[in-house]
């Protein structure tokens, strides 16, 4: 009745008659006692401040590594994850550094792992973050993000499969896919004639506890010969073929239908004549799905490089039509009947070296980022006027870059008087103008960044640029202090009041550069 009570008074206080409406508000954060409203405003000023005039971004750290750099959440990983530094203190410091480990332990994949909110956990240490690591031998660990204690151990690959890779998510923070390398036969088991038919495994884990659900293949006599990748995301199995075409499949019905009997880690088993225990050395894990039958097929599309996205409200996808002169085209379809949408063909025409690309929003807006060399296109699915059944593209608002002191005359003419004609048109990305290379989008502050290089000679320039998300305007650039070399591979993190460059260079040579929001004062100047 207390409850009731003051529910009944909220509603009163907000003016809201609607107990949907009132629930949602909560879970939005709206009412003052909500620890989501002290953080909003937090994250507000923070914006704010950042995108002060006065305020700059500050070189203040570089490192350089003969090993990849990886950042996670305000960390930096170095020396195959054995460093662990912050860069969230003003002055980026070491917070662990473990001995260096044999080939025999090195890290092939990693995943940041987080609390959930508002769950019991079973011990304390499942509270704090932490890291799950997959190294070559075949162990899944999981590391304590603070000191690289290993937390827990599963041991992967029994009998079946030696060659555990990769890590991704099939629903963030809940469900984590571990996936082998395709298995391929040494060539004198090919010339002999012995056929391998099971293309990859798949382990999947419930995480926070961690738990293990099942192992499945993707066998050759279920899915067809020419299957080049699997991927598992948001409960949808995903299967690439050779021509193009990709297919998809519901992977929690798999899980239910062709499930033998389920396991739980450390469990004593007897399967298919193996005595051991599940996640134990030299046992493993029991493939224990197994799949007899072709699932029933949700959906299938035909795509160059089986590019495949889906998106949007109402579901749209996204596919580029599979032929190489189509390469640059991108069609977007309504997922319900494939009906191409009004203006649904995206073409660029860029003449550029780097292909134009696209994606759905991350910010769940339903709409659509295309990025070419020197344009960024935002745009929005809406109903097609006296015509509710069918939806058109609109242009939500573009991103231009500077080319305002470029001048491509095809003729010119010398000091003497002579005529001089090119031969040759420039190129859309060429490096002397100014070339977007990256967009991404910054959740928490709700801003658009991008990344624009312009290289003349070997001395290349680049500046981060935040645009406001919901109409495209530019509030604040930022030049990056180091040359920045366009052959090279680059990634840009911006993470609150942090910007992070990580830089690959020739022979594995590697180097990362840490930016802190600063007040610009008299003395600093």
């Amino acid at each position: 009745q207390a409850a009731a009570g003051g529910g009944r008074a909220a509603l009163r206080a907000c003016g809201v008659h609607n107990v949907c409406r009132l629930l949602s508000r909560r879970a939005h954060g709206f009412y003052a006692r909500d620890a989501g409203v002290a953080h909003r405003k937090n994250l507000g000023l923070l914006r704010k401040i950042m995108c002060q005039e006065s305020t700059k971004f500050k070189n203040v750290w570089t490192t350089h590594s003969a090993s990849p750099i990886a950042y996670e959440r305000g960390r930096i990983y170095m020396d195959n994850y054995q460093c662990c530094i912050t860069s969230i203190a003003q002055q980026p410091r070491l917070i662990y550094q473990k001995s260096k480990c044999a080939k025999t332990e090195k890290i092939e994949d990693a995943l940041l792992l987080e609390c959930p909110l508002g769950e019991m956990l079973p011990s304390p240490s499942d509270y704090k973050p932490s890291l799950i690591v997959l190294t070559v031998q075949n162990w899944l660990l999981r590391l304590s993000a603070d000191s690289g204690e290993v937390l827990e151990k599963v041991y992967l690959a029994g009998s079946c499969c030696k060659f555990f890779r990769y890590l991704s998510w099939d629903t963030p923070q809940e469900v984590m896919i571990v996936k082998s390398a395709q298995n391929k036969l040494p060539a004198a088991a090919r010339q002999a004639g012995i056929q391998q038919t099971v293309l990859f495994y798949l382990a999947v884990f419930q995480v926070l506890p961690l738990s293990f659900i099942g192992m499945l293949e993707i066998n050759k006599k279920i899915f067809g010969n020419s299957v080049t990748d699997v991927a598992v995301s948001n409960g949808i199995l995903i299967v690439m073929y050779s021509m193009g075409l990709v297919r998809l499949y519901n992977f929690k019905a798999i899980l239910e239908q062709f499930m033998e009997q389920s396991f739980n880690l450390g469990q004593e088993f007897n399967w298919n004549g193996q005595v051991g225990v599940v996640g134990k050395y030299p046992f493993g894990l029991p493939c224990n799905i197994k799949i007899t039958d072709t699932p029933p097929l949700l959906f299938e599309a035909s795509s160059l490089e089986n590019a495949f996205q889906i998106g949007g409200y109402p579901w749209h996808y996204i596919i580029t039509p599979n032929k190489r002169k189509h390469k640059g085209v991108f069609h977007i379809c309504s997922l319900k009947d494939n009906t191409l949408a009004k203006n649904g063909v995206q073409d660029m025409k860029c003449c550029s070296l780097e292909p134009d690309w696209i994606y759905f929003h991350p910010d769940m807006s339903g709409r659509i980022i295309h990025v070419g060399p020197n344009l960024i296109k935002v745009l929005k699915l809406k109903e097609v006027k006296n015509n509710a059944d069918q939806m058109e593209i609109a242009e939500d608002f573009t991103i231009v870059a500077n080319r305002e002191n470029c001048v491509n005359n095809s003729v010119t003419v010398t000091a003497s008087g002579r005529v001089v004609k090119k031969r040759f048109t420039s190129l859309d990305d060429d490096p002397e103008q100014e070339t977007f290379k990256i967009v991404d989008y910054e959740d928490e502050l709700d801003l658009l960044s991008t990344v624009a290089v312009t290289q003349i000679g070997a001395d290349g320039r680049a500046h981060l640029d935040f645009h406001c998300n919901e109409h495209g305007s530019l509030i604040k650039s930022i030049p990056l202090k180091e040359s920045w070399d366009v052959t090279y591979s680059h990634e840009v993190y911006f993470d609150k009041d942090l910007v992070l460059h990580i830089e690959q260079k020739p022979n594995r040579r590697f180097s990362c550069y840490v930016y802190q929001m600063v007040c610009d004062t008299a003395k600093d100047d």
